[in-house]
């Protein structure tokens, strides 16, 4: 039996800057990323926050629904939040206008009333819906869907320039953490946590300490990311590494969110056995961010095209 995936965070704009000093706008944000990739993969998918009535937030709209995401609240009169993008040697670095903007347009009540009506499912979270006081109510959600029985996922994602004060953040994330069954951090994440000059071979010791954060028996998946380095997965203690592919890379836009939608598809789509399968997992994860990293932006592949990489 297959499991549901709902994703609670950002869909905004990414306006990527160009040579000549231009705007180039693309669709993102963390969440509406790994959801489209969830979905591509073949998962159930549900998009929980309001999307902007405006040209962007119609964007953001449609894209979903073309990737086979069903978005469950009503058009929002706020504006879709932009996040403006530099671009350096492939790697980018972000500024955000988060201000009065729709994808923050919803209340705790209202969302767990909806999800109090669906079977329970993973929810998935993270990103800028960690920093505050927007954390506030995605923790409030998390402890209501745990209370109900829900697997919650969390992908860290810390974005530090964007909080006022960057402690505050790192002790919101963590409250978030606390209460994660599967998590995701990049090597970024982690040095923002507090952890100095990680790399895969001290894996062991970073996932003893982030399962250490969290409450007895939680955080049984765990998956850390090195960029160019490659990844780590660990499912109950089974546990695999692999190198990254090589690709001409357009840039890295989306492709921690790709990785992470794959993975948590697979694991929606085939619930048992997912320890036995860690191995594949990642390889198949791996694949679908490699393809990501080759267009221009977050462009997830579709499941064909990982299985034909």
């Amino acid at each position: 039996m297959t499991t549901s995936i709902f994703v609670l965070g950002e869909a905004l704009m990414d306006c990527i800057a160009q040579p000549d000093g231009r705007l180039l706008p693309l669709m993102g944000g963390s969440p509406f990323n790994m959801a489209r990739a969830a979905a591509l993969r073949g998962a159930a998918v549900s998009y929980l926050n309001p999307l902007s009535a405006d040209h962007f937030g119609q964007q953001l709209h449609a894209q979903l629904v073309a990737n086979g995401v069903q978005v469950l609240t009503l058009a929002s009169t706020k504006p879709t939040s932009l996040a403006v993008v530099q671009v350096t040697n492939g790697q980018p670095s972000y500024g955000f206008y988060r201000e009065g903007i729709a994808d923050r347009d919803y209340s705790v009540d209202g969302l767990l009333a909806q999800l109090k009506n669906a079977p329970p499912g993973i929810l998935h979270t993270g990103s800028l819906a960690l920093v505050p006081p927007e954390n506030e109510k995605v923790l409030a959600i998390v402890q209501g869907v745990k209370a109900l029985g829900w697997t919650v996922s969390v992908d860290i994602n810390l974005r530090p320039k964007l909080a006022d004060d960057p402690a505050a953040y790192v002790a919101a994330v963590r409250s978030v953490m606390v209460h994660a069954d599967w998590l995701k951090a990049s090597d970024e994440d982690l040095h923002t946590l507090g952890f100095e000059n990680v790399t895969r071979t001290q894996s062991a010791t970073v996932l003893a300490a982030l399962r250490s954060m969290a409450r007895p028996g939680a955080l049984s998946r765990i998956a850390l990311t090195f960029g160019g380095d490659g990844a780590d997965l660990d499912i109950d203690g089974q546990h695999h590494n692999l190198p990254a592919h090589l690709v001409k890379v357009a840039d890295t836009v989306g492709a921690g969110d790709t990785f992470w939608g794959n993975t948590l598809a697979d694991w929606a789509l085939q619930p048992a056995d997912a320890a036995g399968r860690v191995d594949k997992t990642l390889e198949l994860s791996m694949k679908a961010a490699a393809i990501n990293c080759t267009r221009q932006g977050c462009q997830p592949p579709t499941w064909a095209e990982v299985l034909a990489f």
